[in-house]
């Protein structure tokens, strides 16, 4: 029986000990996943500029809308940061204005509403080493709010962690 309790003892200081290593590890985490955001952030600040012109290439090369070119995008200066809640990518979500032509023989020619500009986010994404674009855009959404609508897949990185 002393055996029994003995084993059983041991166990349990075992799992307490691994339960304390655990609570301990948690602030260098922590800490740790900041300066990875805090890296990410001050690289994005880095390569806005080629970010934008890469973000211009890619939606202006996609056809979409059918029958409109896209002839400017102006971005705002301030960026929200957002983190995938299935694969912890993290994103940052720009605002921007867009500004659309018709097509000559692509049926818009005649819409009024073709020159209004348009309020959209620009999404770009970093893949833990890089940040880059995939050209999307959720129009007719702030970032704020692009992240609220997508709340089911995405959630807001922390504001004292989001400032660089």
């Amino acid at each position: 029986m002393t055996d029994a309790i003995y084993i059983v003892g041991t166990f349990l200081a075992s799992v307490l000990a691994g339960v304390a290593i655990f609570i301990a590890m948690r602030p260098l985490r922590l800490a740790r996943q900041a300066e990875k955001l805090a890296r990410a952030q001050r690289d994005f600040h880095r390569q806005r500029e080629q970010l934008e012109a890469k973000f211009f290439d890619h939606v202006s090369s996609s056809g979409k809308p059918r029958g409109l070119r896209w002839k400017d995008v102006d971005f705002d200066d301030d960026v929200i940061y957002a983190r995938d809640r299935q694969n912890g990518q993290l994103k940052a979500l720009v605002a921007i204005e867009v500004s659309f032509e018709a097509i000559d023989g692509g049926g818009m020619e005649e819409v009024e509403a073709v020159s209004n500009v348009r309020s959209a986010t620009a999404e770009f994404l970093h893949d833990s080493t890089r940040w880059y674009t995939q050209g999307r855009v959720y129009f007719n959404l702030a970032p704020n709010a692009a992240v609220k609508y997508l709340s089911n897949d995405l959630e807001m990185v922390a504001e004292e962690h989001a400032r660089v």
